[in-house]
């Protein structure tokens, strides 16, 4: 469907009174509402200092070194999060017989596609925006995600 055309059914959308519009044309389809099908859940952010949160790490962990509780923290926050750009389902392979996109340990590039994520019967490849080795995999293959999710956490090669 031509973007231009979404554009005008936006602005139609927005002079009416209309509160949801949907156009199917063959196999494409478009859905535009004025409000959002999902809505946010308001987040708390709670800000503690570093000298106290490896304190409260310590008595949480029993007690560890300063050293081994600091680099257990800095392992968390070091990297890169690659998150999800749209609502959707997470597939990790183009399908069930082949091997992930990207696995733990593999090294990617930045345009390397990392996953699937499956919008509105639209399979949309994923590609990374940053160079380095994969850390963690965030995301089960099949899980719901969220805009914004982090999927893949990506720490420099």
């Amino acid at each position: 469907m031509d973007i231009r055309k979404v554009k005008k059914l936006i602005e139609m959308l927005e002079e009416s009174k209309v509160s949801e519009i949907e156009i199917h044309e063959g196999e494409e389809s478009v859905r535009i509402s004025r409000h959002s099908m999902y809505t946010e859940q308001p987040q708390t952010v709670v800000q503690v200092p570093a000298a106290d949160a490896r304190q409260d790490l310590g008595s949480a962990t029993g007690g560890h070194s300063d050293k081994m509780e600091t680099a257990e923290v800095k392992q968390e926050v070091d990297g890169h999060y690659i998150t999800s750009p749209m609502v959707g389902i997470f597939y990790s392979s183009p399908s069930p017989d082949k091997p992930p996109f990207a696995e733990l340990g593999k090294e990617v590039k930045v345009g390397d596609v990392i996953c699937i994520i499956e919008a509105m019967k639209i399979m949309n490849q994923i590609e990374s925006d940053a160079n380095g080795v994969v850390s963690r995999v965030l995301a089960e293959n099949g899980d719901p995600v969220e805009f914004g999710q982090p999927l893949f956490l990506v720490r420099e090669a």
